[in-house]
């Protein structure tokens, strides 16, 4: 009996995750697919397959796993979609599919930096009045519903889409999409008059300019900490680790 061709479903949204489907789409015999949740109106060409929308859950992600294939499962989304990453080791374990989390290195404070740590946007929402009267929030359309009860503050609210209410009182809203140099943020952050910078630990380069920017004006940065990883799960950097997790790269 042949050997079922191997099918591999890439949870994506990132960069990282299309780096990782056009290498696989582009190897004979390999079948791949990537699932993007659908929450950006024009996502980036994706190599291979694609399916949009949620799976229902880790039941319906497994139920999915086992219609259709499913040889190994790459979680390959945003460091923050802990949901997302906690239903996809749910239903590996309870398929027996092979999975691998890919999450790109996060960020690390230099000389210079004067960031504040914070476990989640509420509590980034607490250090606000201690820190400054002008922020600049770059920590995506969602979740502005934690800094919605602060008064006397000005937020400058950067994100591809537009973001969901509840807002600020005062909130300026500027919808862009990086990468963005230093020379750009630098500009940003003075013509607003920023005096605190509000972001995610994303990690990667195509955002990283703003730190340098806020480094550089000597602005307070709230760095709000990923979420961890299921128990027993790790990560592993970059797609050539991805490769040689599924047998398909170097050393």
């Amino acid at each position: 009996m042949p050997r079922p061709r191997p099918h591999v479903l890439i949870l994506g949204g990132t960069t990282e995750a299309r780096r990782l489907a056009a290498d696989l789409a582009a190897r004979p015999g390999i079948r791949v697919t990537t699932s993007l949740a659908g929450r950006v109106t024009r996502p980036g060409a994706v190599a291979g397959e694609v399916r949009t929308g949620g799976f229902g859950g880790p039941e319906g992600l497994a139920a999915w796993l086992r219609e259709h294939r499913v040889t190994a499962l790459v979680d390959a989304t945003h460091p923050f979609a802990g949901t997302i990453t906690a239903n996809a080791a749910r239903a590996a374990t309870v398929t027996g599919t092979p999975v691998v989390v890919l999450r790109r290195p996060g960020w690390s404070p230099g000389p210079g930096d004067r960031w504040h740590p914070a476990a989640s946007l509420a509590e980034a929402a607490e250090m606000l009045p201690a820190l400054g009267r002008r922020v600049l929030l770059t920590t995506g359309r969602l979740g502005l519903a934690a800094f919605a009860h602060l008064d006397g503050i000005h937020f400058v609210a950067r994100s591809v889409e537009p973001p969901e209410p509840p807002l600020p009182p005062d909130t300026r809203v500027l919808l862009a999409r990086g990468p963005f140099t230093v020379a750009d943020e630098t500009s940003l952050l003075r013509e607003h008059r920023v005096d605190v910078l509000v972001t995610k630990d994303s990690g990667g380069a195509a955002t990283a300019a703003k730190l340098t920017a806020a480094r550089d004006l000597a602005l307070p940065v709230v760095m709000v900490r990923r979420p961890p990883l299921p128990a027993g799960v790790g990560a592993v950097p970059d797609v050539p680790a991805v490769l040689r997790r599924l047998g398909l790269g170097g050393p």
